[in-house]
Order: C-alpha cells, then sequence, then structure tokens
C-alpha cells in the first residue's frame, strides 16, 4: 500500500524573537515558540487538515510539541513522543542532556499527547552533525515498521533532513524554514519526494536551515 510521509519543522523560537529570554529562562535549552511561530503552527495545521494523516510524531522538545498541538487540534489526532527526533545534541550548544518538560507537565499542557508511547531511539550526549541525522533516520524507520498510515514528523532542521535522506538517496539539498513541508511518497515501492520545502501556507517565512 502507497504511503506518505510529511514531514516539518517546528515555528518561530521565542529565544530568537527575543535573545535576552534565555538569561531569565527557568529551561534556557528548551524555548517555546514565539507569537508568529504559534500563528505559523496553526497554518500548518489548517493546512494539513484535508490530509489522511493517521499519526502525529514529534520531537519531546517544547517548541515540536506546541508546534504538533496546533496540529493535533486541526486533524484530531494523538501526539507521540519520539527523542529519535530531537534536535541535534551539540555538545557546542548544551553543557549536558537539555532540562526539558515532565510527562506530566507536557500532559497538561498539551492534553492530545500520548503518554503511553516510548520512543524507539534515544540520543546519546554529545553527537556528532552525522550522528543526529543518523539516529534520526533511524527513528523514521522504526515508526514506519510500526505504525499504520500516512505519518506527520515534527522535528528540528537536522531531524527534518535526516529523516527525508533516510528515504531519499542523494541526499538532494533540503533548505527547512520554519513550518515548511517535506511531502515523501511511497510508488512501486520507491520513496519519491513531492516537496521539498513547501511554504504555501505560510504568511511570514523565515528560518533557513542548511544541512550539507
Amino acid at each position: 500500500m502507497a504511503r506518505t510521509v510529511w514531514i516539518t519543522r517546528h515555528g518561530n523560537r521565542q529565544d530568537f524573537v527575543d535573545p535576552t529570554w534565555s538569561a531569565r529562562a527557568e529551561r534556557p535549552h528548551d524555548p517555546d515558540l514565539s507569537e508568529d511561530g504559534i500563528v505559523q503552527a496553526r497554518e500548518l495545521g489548517r493546512r494539513l487538515a484535508g490530509e489522511h494523516i493517521s499519526h502525529i510524531i514529534a520531537s519531546p522538545f517544547l517548541r515540536t510539541m506546541h508546534t504538533a498541538h496546533h496540529v493535533a487540534e486541526a486533524l484530531d489526532l494523538p501526539i507521540y513522543l519520539e527523542h529519535g527526533l530531537s534536535e541535534w545534541i551539540n555538545g557546542e550548544w548544551f553543557e549536558a542532556w537539555p532540562e526539558l518538560l515532565s510527562a506530566e507537565e507536557r500532559k497538561t499542557r498539551f492534553p492530545a499527547i500520548d503518554n503511553g508511547y516510548r520512543s524507539c531511539v534515544m540520543p546519546v550526549y554529545p553527537e556528532t552533525g552525522e550522528e543526529a541525522l543518523k539516529r534520526s533516520g533511524e527513528a523514521l524507520r522504526h515508526l514506519l515498521d510500526e505504525l499504520e498510515g500516512d505519518l506527520l514528523i515534527v522535528g528540528h532542521g537536522a531531524s527534518v533532513i535526516g529523516t527525508a535522506w533516510s528515504l531519499i538517496a542523494g541526499r538532494p539539498e533540503i533548505i527547512v524554514h520554519f513550518c515548511t513541508l517535506v511531502k515523501i511518497v511511497q510508488k512501486n515501492g520507491r520513496w519519491v519526494m513531492e516537496l521539498k520545502g513547501d511554504t504555501s501556507h505560510l504568511t511570514n517565512v523565515e528560518g533557513d536551515v542548511k544541512f550539507c
């Protein structure tokens, strides 16, 4: 049966809009969405409402959960949190494994999260860029084996690229904006990229990531 994998990056980050936020934040390595990031997430949800997505899987960072929350509201689906889709745990960015919301806190804030889901892959600290790409791709392959139907992956710049590259040979260039859409369709046993960074659903496009 033909399948579709949709892949998106989170919306704009609070610390990108307010550079002073990290200095006073309780969890400085886990920023939420900015106000315009929330708008982007809602626009993403409206864009995907007509698609036949069966499962939403997101990174456990706050900005990805919040983005997935707005999509889940539009699609009326639960959210699975997969650590294999996490941000690149770069030793230059993080002094240690970043502190994230507890299971109770995230369920209170985002009721669509299914706390019964268990991650397929866990990142290590620290990891190289290649390791981040590899574990993101590994996570997607596990998800495709375990879940039926079409998937939506909500990740970060590196995990968007890592999941896409795990299905498409040749490592095509992907420039990832906030809430951009990558669409990969399985046709006759072969994965084909139909969208490699669609932004037509967004009123505000920003946040380039180029990972190659």
